[in-house]
């Protein structure tokens, strides 16, 4: 197999509303050092990824408002190949957008779709999964995803139920299912042939088009009126992205199509969701703590996550158990590690009140 066949296409856009105060509008997580690693979470994504694919072939699909970051964090990447959508409309819309103007570059490329904000620690389990992933797709008519092991019944993560045969790398995908209720997830991970969804795609352009023209045929025929990688590809797109579905790539594509295959993959993975996923991956102190900064006094304290953006900020803190407190420039936030899915919730109440959104 050619590496010149080989693309990638990151993903980008999301806002990581679930990261407020520090993950805003203006520079959502993807674009921030949240692991305090050194590298924004993009450039973790760019660094693994580029170590199997050419870096010409590598593009970043993004909102419009963040072409410009993207550029700064991002500069080895031609500017060409990084791509703004005019709004968002969920992963179906950027899945054929992205396929569609690799397609006019080279109708045999192979694809991987990765998102721009996971943590993957076991980064040469990856690079070997993406592999034999582009090598299936490059022979077959396939649309294989990533899977994790699950370690526990989360509520957070969509499902994959595979069918098992012995001694085999990759299974025929059987049903996904969104974000179960903690009963159902309990009984999927009882019964042993399901993994998390880590939302990793590996396709051939023909292969995935053809889900298209099958599965979203509206969407699909919106698409085909483009002159891709021509001037006038961006004021077509702005024409199409407002009247084409707000549909995932999931539920599009993948829960309908027939040829869908899943990798079992042990990567040390997390799609760093939530507050509580950047607790249990960031290092620990005394008591379970994890503080960003040696400016913080604890007594009393444990379970905590503690991230400072003004890391000489001084901080006392005493008799927190399991919460969550960041402090930002603009923001504080204090709350129970256990209420982190209601930070959503939070930052919707604040764009309710008067001149609340100028703290998102």
């Amino acid at each position: 197999m050619s590496k010149s066949n080989n693309y990638c296409v990151i993903m980008a856009g999301g806002v990581g509303s679930r990261f407020w105060p520090l993950s805003t509008q203006k520079y959502p997580k993807q674009f921030q050092d949240i692991l305090g690693t050194g590298r924004t979470m993009i450039q973790q994504t760019y660094d693994r990824i580029r170590k199997i694919v050419p870096i010409a072939n590598i593009f970043v699909i993004t909102n419009k408002e963040y072409i410009s970051l993207t550029v700064e964090q991002l500069p080895e990447i031609n500017a060409k190949n990084i791509v703004g959508e005019p709004m968002m409309k969920n992963t179906a819309a950027c899945n054929i957008y992205m396929a569609k103007k690799i397609a006019a570059k080279n109708a045999n490329a192979n694809i991987i779709v990765l998102p721009a904000d996971h943590l993957i620690l076991k980064e040469n389990i990856f690079l070997k999964k993406a592999e034999l992933a582009f090598n299936l797709v490059e022979k077959n008519d396939y649309l294989i995803t990533l899977g994790i092991k699950p370690t526990r019944p989360d509520t957070g993560y969509g499902y994959i139920q595979f069918v098992e045969e012995k001694n085999s790398q990759y299974y025929k995908v059987k049903t996904f299912t969104e974000k179960p209720d903690l009963e159902i997830a309990k009984t999927f991970i009882e019964s042993g042939d399901f993994l998390w969804n880590a939302g990793i795609f590996v396709w051939n352009v023909n292969s995935i088009l053809s889900a298209f023209n099958n599965y979203l045929p509206e969407m699909s025929e919106s698409f085909e009126s483009c002159e891709y990688n021509s001037k006038e590809e961006e004021s077509c797109i702005d024409i199409i992205y407002p009247k084409v579905n707000k549909i995932s790539i999931d539920n599009g594509i993948l829960e309908k199509a027939e040829n869908v295959y899943v990798i079992p993959s042990d990567l040390g993975w997390s799609d760093l969701g939530t507050w509580t996923s950047i607790y249990e991956n960031a290092d620990k102190g005394e008591n379970g703590n994890a503080v960003n900064t040696k400016h913080v006094v604890i007594y009393n304290a444990k379970g905590n996550l503690v991230k400072l953006q003004n890391e000489h900020k001084a901080v006392v803190i005493d008799g927190l158990e399991n919460y969550i407190v960041v402090d930002t420039e603009k923001a504080l936030l204090i709350c129970p590690r256990d209420n982190d899915q209601l930070i959503k919730d939070y930052v919707q109440d604040l764009k309710n009140l008067k001149r609340g959104e100028k703290f998102l």
